[in-house]
């Protein structure tokens, strides 16, 4: 380490030894499990998920699985995915993530600007379930009960301060911010 630069990196890095969490991908609704996306997604040719999602949400991850991308909009559960996937990992059969993603969302204290004094709704308006709340009239904050992971909340955040955990059955978090989107 030579300079502070190199100082503040060696911080962020895991220590020898030290677990890190496993990423685990945020999958369009509709999905079977993740060994499906995992065994049929990559041989498939038409992708046609990703053509079929008018949000254009869904991306194709390096492994060939279909993952969404919240940096421009969100997902609104209208079943055009699920419909045109000829391998059937997504299908609207599939109701245990029909109405919930695979992430949870937090907003940060520190990057909220309503947190500090200033009047913002921008990740309250796109939200069509209600699932944030305002203590008073600058203190946001997400109500797990309502939230279903849309991500329009996090598209619109003039100062990305809205982040997601995304899990998989077992409930184990990895988290994504905003900056990575």
């Amino acid at each position: 380490m030579t300079d502070r630069r190199g100082f503040f990196r060696s911080l962020a890095t895991p220590l020898a030894g030290e677990k890190v969490a496993p990423s685990f991908p945020l999958r369009p609704p509709y999905g079977k499990s993740e060994s499906a996306f995992q065994s049929e997604c990559p041989q498939c040719e038409s992708k046609a998920c990703v053509a079929s999602c008018d949000e254009q949400i869904i991306i194709m991850a390096n492994d060939g699985t279909p993952t969404l991308d919240f940096g421009r909009n969100g997902c609104t559960f209208c079943e055009a995915c699920a419909e045109v996937c000829p391998e059937g990992v997504l299908s609207v059969a599939h109701t245990h993530n029909s109405e919930q993603l695979n992430a949870v969302f937090r907003i940060s204290l520190e990057a909220c600007v309503a947190h500090h004094g200033v009047i913002c709704y921008a990740c309250k308006e796109p939200c069509i379930d209600d699932a944030i709340l305002f203590n008073g009239m600058f203190n946001p904050v997400i109500d797990d009960e309502r939230c279903t992971g849309c991500g329009f909340c996090m598209a619109r955040c003039p100062t990305q301060a809205i982040s997601y955990m995304t899990y998989e059955t077992e409930n184990q978090y990895k988290e994504v911010n905003n900056e990575a989107s």
